[in-house]
């Protein structure tokens, strides 16, 4: 297959990177990255709390800004960009949709478990009506085999999906793995393809330049990486890749690189590494956002983060069952005080 001439970019910082941030991205801030991320030709910038619309909760972690305000600051300031919010259907609502479009939201990101589309339906239905571009967004792909995942695609594309995403959440695919899930959805939507990737593994830009020779369109990224886990594809290291490599896209590398170091990088809380949990993560297949939840739990129950992780990976967790972190914690806890005693 041909590689395609234009590669279209949605950039995650504001949503994916929140994880990092623990949500507590102010209203300067907000209005600081996306006008960079507009005035750099992002044709998309993703803007909500790290789980979606609806997701600020005691469970999935508390917001500093409603869903709201974080979408008013941001519309004043994209002219070009198309302002994108997510929602995990069960976490976020209708209404929230509603509420999103009124606020200036040009798109929404419908995301499910890879086996899950079908719980999308009314919310894309509601996204075509209101005159939103509708992305479904199959998470966590790795856990089901290429034609399951083609399945799925279609079931969006049969909802009035306008794109479909392949979505490695844990971080924990290969370039093999990437090509045989994204060809797969390829030949069987009408409708563009794209991948969203984390760094787990350190594979992010290299499994997003394996999506795009299968035939993907629409790739993530986010400035310096920021995201849950080891982050997503870095954009601006994605923006030189993809210029080197002969593609072409809406991006101006220059100031993609800008925003990252002048505005991004000084409001990070840490630099965004491949600890040893995130690492674990993408081995183990474990769901990226579960990293500081995990962390916490550890310190908590005086356990080893990485057994949490792999038994979460053994349970084969997902995304909405972060209150399982807690219950395996404490049950590594009682096991390693029932063989000291």
């Amino acid at each position: 297959m041909s590689e395609p001439s234009f590669v279209h970019v949605l950039d995650a910082t504001l949503r994916d990177g929140s994880h990092p941030m623990g949500h507590s991205f102010t209203r300067e801030q907000i209005a600081a990255v996306a006008g960079g991320l507009d005035a750099a030709g992002l044709e998309y910038i993703e803007i909500s709390h790290g789980d979606g619309l609806g997701g600020s909760s005691i469970n999935y972690g508390r917001s500093l800004l409603t869903d709201e305000e974080m979408l008013e600051a941001a519309a004043p300031v994209i002219h070009q960009a198309k302002l994108t919010v997510l929602l995990l259907p069960g976490i976020g609502i209708k209404e929230d949709l509603e509420m999103a479009a009124k606020h200036g939201a040009k798109a929404v990101r419908i995301a499910t478990h890879v086996t899950e589309a079908d719980i999308a339906a009314q919310h894309i239905e509601l996204a075509r009506k209101l005159g939103m571009e509708a992305f479904g967004f199959l998470m966590m792909s790795h856990m089901a085999p290429p034609e399951v995942v083609a399945a799925q695609a279609r079931l969006f594309e049969s909802y009035g999906a306008t794109t479909v995403y392949v979505a490695d959440s844990a971080g924990t695919m290969l370039p093999g793995d990437v090509k045989a899930r994204v060809k797969a959805v390829v030949d069987a939507v009408k409708v563009p393809v794209g991948f969203h990737a984390h760094n787990n593994l350190c594979m992010a830009v290299a499994n997003s330049v394996a999506a795009l020779e299968v035939g993907a369109s629409f790739l993530d990224g986010t400035c310096r990486g920021l995201g849950a886990g080891a982050g997503n594809a870095q954009l601006e290291v994605l923006a030189g890749v993809l210029d080197k490599l002969g593609y072409r896209s809406s991006l101006d590398f220059y100031k993609v690189m800008d925003v990252a170091e002048e505005i991004v990088a000084p409001m990070m809380k840490r630099p965004q590494v491949v600890s040893k949990n995130a690492l674990m993560m993408g081995y183990a297949g474990v769901y990226s956002s579960f990293l500081l939840f995990t962390a916490r739990a550890a310190e908590r129950f005086g356990v080893d983060a990485r057994d949490i992780l792999v038994e979460l990976g053994k349970r084969r967790m997902v995304g909405g069952q972060e209150d399982m972190i807690i219950d395996v914690a404490y049950r590594l806890a009682e096991q390693r005080k029932e063989k000291t005693a």
